[in-house]
C-alpha cells in the first residue's frame, strides 16, 4: 500500500516525536530533546559577569550585525522555576565577543535583551563568537524574573578544545547544539532559584 507524501511526513514527524526529537521549524533540523524538568531541580549555576558588561542594552532579539561573515546561531530556551513553572516576562540580557574575539565597549554590537513569552520561552539570533586569549567560546547572560534577584552566568559550547583549559568553564552550563544548515541551533533552559 503506497501512502501519499503528506501522510509520509505525518508518520515521520510522529516517529521523531516518539523518539523524543523536536523539529525546529526555523532550521528544519532535529534537535536533541530538552531534559525533563523535575520538581526541585538545582538552579542554574552563577558565574562572574566579567569585565565587559554594559547596562542599558537595546531591547532586541536579533543581534546579527550587517556585513558579519560569522556563523549564525539561534539561541533559544526557557526560563523556569525549580518546580518547573515557566516564568513569563523574565528579562534575558545577552552579550558576547564578535567574530574577532573583541567586545564592543563603546556601543552595543552583540548586546541586547528581551523578555520571555507567556511560556517562559526566549529566542535570540546572533553569531558564533570568536575565541580570545585565555577564554573558551562563550556567551554572557543575565536573567531576572520580575522583582527577583538577577542570575548572572555564562553559556558554553560543547566539544570546544579550549573548554579543558578555561578555568571558568562549567559542564552544567554547556548548551545543547544542533547543526542547522549553515547555522547552529543552541538551546539552554535557565532554572531560577524560585519555587
Amino acid at each position: 500500500m503506497e501512502t501519499d507524501p503528506t501522510r509520509r511526513r505525518l508518520l515521520a514527524a510522529s516517529a521523531l516525536a516518539a523518539a523524543g526529537l523536536v523539529l525546529d521549524d526555523a532550521f528544519a533540523e532535529p534537535l536533541a530533546p530538552t531534559p525533563q524538568c523535575h520538581d526541585g531541580d538545582a538552579p542554574t549555576v552563577r558565574q562572574t559577569e566579567g569585565p565587559y558588561f554594559k547596562p542599558s542594552s537595546p531591547q532586541r532579539a536579533d543581534l546579527v550585525e550587517r556585513n558579519s561573515n560569522a556563523r549564525l546561531v539561534e539561541l533559544s530556551g526557557r526560563v523556569l522555576t525549580r518546580s518547573c513553572r515557566p516564568l513569563p516576562q523574565a528579562l534575558i540580557d545577552l552579550w558576547h565577543a564578535d567574530e574577532r574575539g573583541e567586545y564592543d565597549n563603546g556601543g552595543f554590537r552583540y548586546r541586547g535583551h528581551l523578555f520571555t513569552d507567556d511560556d517562559g520561552v526566549f529566542r535570540f539570533r546572533t553569531i558564533l563568537p570568536a575565541l580570545y586569549t585565555g577564554r573558551t567560546r562563550h556567551y554572557h547572560v543575565k536573567v531576572q524574573a520580575p522583582q527577583q534577584r538577577v542570575l548572572t552566568t555564562q553559556l558554553y559550547f560543547p566539544d570546544e578544545p579550549m573548554n579543558r583549559r578555561d578555568g571558568l568553564f562549567r559542564r552544567e552550563l554547556v548548551m545543547r547544539m544542533a547543526e542547522a544548515g549553515d547555522a547552529l541551533a543552541a538551546r539552554f533552559d535557565f532554572v531560577l532559584d524560585m519555587r
